[in-house]
């Protein structure tokens, strides 16, 4: 019984990294437990379960799971948050903030979504006109 769960697991997770735009599936791990100080910057994919202390450059989309945390800012293209971010963030296309993400700082998105229960704190600015 958990022998199949776990298999399935993996296919839908390896469904879900293959779904890049150009198709190469590549996705940067970072997983719980891993620190990075410094400029991160990457044409693929985040999946953020870590700590990153400084600037976060992704050419994609960074999902960040409940133990991921960002410590300066971020600039992606679409981000889905479960975990802290103090700094600012900006995303030129849609920011999901799920039920247990936090931000401490400015927002700037081109479009937002946020669950019952996700909180932020500071400048929110959302629309195509921050964009220009």
């Amino acid at each position: 019984m958990f022998g199949n769960k776990s298999k399935q697991n993996q296919k839908t997770n390896k469904t879900e990294t293959t779904s890049s735009s150009n198709g190469n599936g590549l996705t940067c791990i970072i997983a719980p437990g891993t620190r990075i100080e410094g400029k991160f910057t990457t044409a693929e994919d985040i999946r953020l379960d870590g700590t990153i202390v400084g600037e976060v450059i992704c050419k994609k989309r960074v999902v960040m799971g409940q133990t991921g945390k960002v410590e300066g800012n971020v600039v992606t293209v679409d981000s889905a948050v479960r975990g802290n971010i103090k700094g600012e963030i900006k995303v030129s296309g849609t920011l999901h903030l799920h039920e247990t993400a936090k931000i401490d700082g400015t927002i700037i998105a081109r479009k937002m979504i946020v669950d019952s229960g996700a909180s932020y704190s500071g400048d929110c600015r959302v629309g195509d006109q921050h964009f220009k």
